[in-house]
C-alpha cells in the first residue's frame, strides 16, 4: 500500500531553540533548512510514497517543498507538530490517500530503502510507531487509514500513541528504523549527528555541509 508522506515544519526562526548553547540563531535556521532538504530528497526516492505534503508557515520550507515536487499546506499559526500533522492528514484524506507516513523534518539520515521496507508492511487498520533513539518518543507514524489515530507528539508520545491505537481497535506495531531514530533536538543529538556525518557525509550531504560551519562556544 503506497502512502502519502506528511512532513510538518515549524518556522526556522523558532526552530531548535534547545540547541542555542551550541549554535547561534542563524546556524540553527540553516541547519533546520538543510535537514529538511535531506529528508525531502530521501522521501522523493522512496518508492512507497505516492505524494508528499509539507505543512509549514516558513517560506524557505515552502521553496524546499516545491523543489522536491511536494505539495504545501499553509500553517500560518505555527501551532505545533501535532496540529500541523493533523492538517496534513486532512489534506491527504481529501486527496484520497489510504495510508499516511507522518515524518519528521529533522531526521536527515532517513534512508529510502529502510522506509520502503516499513511501508511494505503497512495494511489497513494498522498503526506503526517509529520510536526515537531513546525509545520513549515518536519520530514517525505509519497510519492506515491516515486518520487511524490523532497525532499526539511530544514527550512520552510512544506510549501515548500506543494507547490511542489500541483504544481505536487498531493493530499496533513498533517499527524501530535506524535512519529515523536520531532527530536533532539537543546538543547531545547534534554531536551524535556530527559524529555520524564526519564518517559518512553522503548520508545527509546538505546537513553535513551546514555542520561544517563553526559552532558558537
Amino acid at each position: 500500500m503506497r502512502a502519502t508522506a506528511i512532513v510538518p515544519v515549524k518556522r526556522f526562526a523558532g526552530a531548535k531553540r534547545r540547541l542555542s548553547a551550541a549554535l547561534g540563531p542563524e546556524l540553527r535556521g540553516a541547519l533546520a533548512e538543510a535537514m529538511l532538504g535531506d529528508v525531502l530528497a530521501a522521501v522523493a526516492r522512496t518508492r512507497g510514497v505516492e505524494r508528499t505534503i509539507v505543512i509549514t508557515g516558513e517560506p524557505a520550507a515552502e521553496r524546499a517543498a516545491r523543489a522536491h515536487d511536494a505539495a504545501v499546506v499553509e500553517d500560518p499559526d505555527d501551532g505545533g507538530h501535532s496540529r500541523a500533522a493533523g492538517l496534513g492528514v486532512a489534506r491527504a484524506l481529501d486527496l484520497g490517500a489510504r495510508a499516511a507516513a507522518l515524518l519528521p523534518g529533522d531526521c536527515p539520515l532517513l534512508d529510502p530503502g529502510e522506509l520502503d521496507g516499513a511501508l511494505e508492511r503497512v495494511s489497513g487498520g494498522r498503526v506503526a510507531i517509529v520510536p526515537d533513539r531513546h525509545g520513549t518518543g515518536t519520530n514517525a507514524l505509519l497510519l492506515a487509514p491516515p486518520h487511524a489515530i490523532e497525532p499526539a507528539f511530544g514527550q512520552g508520545s510512544r506510549a501515548r500513541h500506543e494507547r490511542l491505537a489500541r483504544a481505536s481497535g487498531h493493530v499496533v506495531a513498533i517499527e524501530p528504523l535506524e535512519s529515523l531514530g536520531l532527530d536533532v533536538d539537543t546538543p547531545e543529538d547534534l554531536e551524535a549527528l556530527r559524529d555520524l556525518l564526519a564518517r559518512a557525509p553522503d548520508r545527509a550531504p546538505r546537513t553535513a555541509a551546514a555542520l561544517a560551519h563553526p559552532v558558537r562556544t
